[in-house]
Formats: C-alpha cells, structure tokens, sequence
C-alpha cells in the first residue's frame, strides 16, 4: 500500500483539485490511501474529503507542515509513504512512478521528483509564473548538491522513516533538514523525473518576498557574529545583485518555457527579486539585525 500524507491550512478549493488529481490516478497495482491532516483551518475541509472514499481527515493543532505530516504518517498503514502539498496536482502517473521505481530499485529508499508550475494559461504566463517555472523547486539541484528534496512532492519507504524520525517543528525548514539527516545516515535521496507534481505560482510579488525574507533571515542568523561576517554578507549581496545577468542563458534555453515573451517576463522577474533580496541584505548588513521571526511564518 503507498500512503499519501497531505498537511492542509486554509486552502479548501485547492486541496479538492488535489484530491480529484489522485482520485484519478493510473497505473497502479497497489492500494492507496490518502491521509489529509488539517494544521489549524478556520473551517475543517470535511465536506471536501468526504466527496473521495480514500481519504481520512485528521487534525493536528500544533502549527506547521512537519507535525502535521508526522500525525499522517503515524496514522499510515502503507509500506510506502508519499508526501504531497495540498495545492499541489499530481500528474496522472505520479503515484505509479513512484510504486515502479522502488520496485525496481530494491535498495532505492527516499525518491524525489520534479516539480513545476501549473499555469493558468501556458500560451500567456504572468510573469511570476514565467520566473517560478525557471528558479522554483529546482529539486535535482537540490538533491544532487544539496542531499534533500522539497516535502511536497516526496516518497520515503516506512521503515526508512521510522529510522530517521519526525520532521523538525515550525522554527526550521523541515524538509530540508529531514532530507540532510537522512542523506547524513545513509540513505540517499534520488530524483526521479517521472514523479511530477504542479505547484501554483506565487500569486504576488509580495509573497514571494516574503518567502526570501525567511530564507534571508535563516541565513542571515547562521552568518551573523561570524569572523568578517559584514563583509562576507555584503559581497554576498552584491553577488545577488548581479546574478540576473548570468541567468539570461539559462531561460533562452529553458524548457519549461515557450516562446519570447514568457522569457522575457521571466528575466524581469529574475531581476526584480534579486534586486530586492540584495536590498533586504545590504539593510540587514547596515542595521545589524534580522527579523528572525520571518522564519517562522510557513504560510500563516
């Protein structure tokens, strides 16, 4: 059986898509399961799991997409765990994809997969879809230089997670560090192109500012009282300033982009974030301070 855990806040509409995407699922040979644990909603999304026979509905009060997905995980029944967010669409193979490449690859443990942008309309992008479809979820990046992948589009066999334990609290990018500590005990995380989701684009720029403010302050925090530490963050910044230049290449070729406009929307959407990133550094730099609580706000 392959378990599917599903955190879900305040996001009914979405998660019903999501639902209907997994609902529809081919290919498979094993049972599933679908785990939805509600993390703090103003309305519990219980009419929306109700309309889909495989789903449970669980709640877990404590914030966070972590302890949320451990309540899911310890309410699994699956010999294969798999992670998705819930405004996330699964492709139609995903659950498949996944169910064959452990099955060939019996010392396979953690699997990772791609995730892109769904767009509104494909032929004409906005320009956040533009730039997210190019510089979000780079999850190959991540997992060949990085050793973890996103916990939105996530596979793990159960023992495995047994073995590693829980995803950390609110107060820490949780997939990122489970992903770390289990490539840090041997179990490596590998990518499998096949096992698509569609995450939405931002739907402003604010919140993909807010989204670099709590990356800006997790490293800001890891950096800051280090020998030269000034210094060193503010050549980081300059180097971000900068930055937009060298990806130029990188969109013209892309292939998760068609035609000139969308590339051009996403060099300006490139730009535009990095330009603001490199002011948010140079004023943390300059005030000596980090608004150490941005890293906490996940998406409350």
């Amino acid at each position: 059986m392959i378990s599917i855990v599903i955190p879900h806040l305040n996001q009914p509409e979405a998660l019903e898509r999501g639902l209907a995407a997994l609902a529809a699922q081919r290919g498979l040979t094993s049972a599933i399961e679908i785990i939805v644990v509600d993390n703090g909603s103003r309305q519990l999304p219980s009419a929306v799991c109700a309309r889909f026979p495989t789903v449970r509905l669980l709640r877990q009060p404590v914030p966070g997409p972590g302890p949320a997905r451990n309540m899911g995980v310890a309410a699994a029944h699956g010999e294969i765990l798999a992670f998705i967010d819930a405004d996330c669409v699964a492709a139609p193979d995903w659950a498949a994809t996944i169910e064959r490449r452990f099955a060939a690859e019996p010392d396979a443990t953690v699997l990772g997969g791609d995730v892109r942008i769904l767009q509104d309309d494909p032929e004409r992008p906005t320009w956040l879809e533009a730039y997210e479809s190019v510089f979000a979820f780079r999850m190959k990046k991540y997992i060949r230089e990085k050793g973890f992948t996103g916990g939105g589009n996530l596979a793990v066999r159960s023992w495995v997670f047994g073995a590693v334990g829980d995803f950390l609290g609110i107060n820490i990018a949780e997939d990122t560090e489970w992903g770390q500590r289990a490539s840090a005990m041997g179990y490596r995380v590998r990518y499998e192109p096949g096992m698509v989701v569609y995450h939405p684009a931002r739907r402003s720029f604010a919140e993909l500012t807010r989204k670099w403010d709590r990356h800006i302050a997790h490293d800001f925090a890891e950096i800051h009282g280090q020998r030269r530490w000034r210094t060193r963050w503010l050549l980081r910044a300059l180097a971000v300033a900068i930055s937009p230049l060298a990806e130029i290449g990188r969109i013209a070729v892309s292939d998760r982009l068609k035609g000139l406009r969308a590339r051009l929307l996403a060099i300006g959407g490139v730009t535009r974030i990095r330009l603001y990133r490199a002011r948010r550094m140079l004023a943390l730099a300059l005030g000596g301070g980090a608004d150490l609580q941005a890293a906490t706000r996940w998406n409350r």
